[in-house]
């Protein structure tokens, strides 16, 4: 369902998006800069303001459809030390950050439990800020171009080149489309069959069984 459709999803579960999306794409332009690779940082993209990091169809689509995407940060191989190690660490940078920023919302949440603050709107955005980063963290992780799973496994494989996970960058994304459009038509979700586990166990862990 589109965030649009629900005027109090909205209201408390865009921003938790929003930052989730930014605080993502700054872990891999930071992570990029520390390991040799300026071009994110000189193209303005290693900050947390939101507005260099958004992809405007992407903001569209969260807000109509319930899910969206931010601009990936760029990055050169070439700038990097070790290319295949260190391209590897930085994909995996984004979904890092994501598990990070649960785990605050995480303790924050047991935090108000605690007080006997478990209602209102700041528990169900704490609420949310866990659900959704454990979700992006998952999600990203898948081993599809271009997500950051896809550059973790060429770090891994021997063999494998830079070269042939750009190649299949092009397909990705329409792989990836056609998967949550036919969830989102049919109902049934093939991309939550798979992401669901995993997600609900994060959730469960990070959040102390609360959320």
């Amino acid at each position: 369902m589109g965030l649009i459709r629900d005027p109090v999803l909205l209201i408390t579960a865009l921003p938790v998006i929003l930052l989730a999306l930014t605080v993502h794409e700054w872990a891999h332009a930071y992570s990029a800069y520390r390991l040799g690779d300026p071009t994110a940082r000189q193209l303005g993209r290693m900050t947390l303001n939101p507005l260099a990091h958004l992809d405007l169809f992407g903001t569209l689509a969260i807000v109509l459809i319930g899910f969206g995407w931010a601009k990936p940060v760029p990055v050169n191989p070439n700038n990097l030390r070790e290319p295949r190690r260190h391209m590897m660490w930085i994909a995996a940078a984004g979904p890092l950050s994501n598990i990070a920023q649960a785990l605050i919302f995480g303790l924050l949440l047991q935090m108000m439990a605690t007080m006997g603050g478990s209602s209102g709107i700041m528990f169900k955005i704490v609420h949310y800020g866990i659900i959704i980063n454990c979700a992006l963290a998952v999600f990203n992780l898948l081993p599809v171009p271009p997500l950051d799973g896809s550059k973790i496994i060429y770090g891994l494989i021997p063999g494998m080149t830079y070269e042939s996970i750009i190649k299949l960058e092009r397909y990705g994304p329409m792989v990836l489309m056609g998967v949550i459009a036919f969830g989102y038509i049919t109902g049934t979700s093939i991309l939550w069959s798979i992401m669901g586990p995993p997600v609900y166990l994060l959730v469960a862990i990070l959040s102390g069984g609360i959320a």
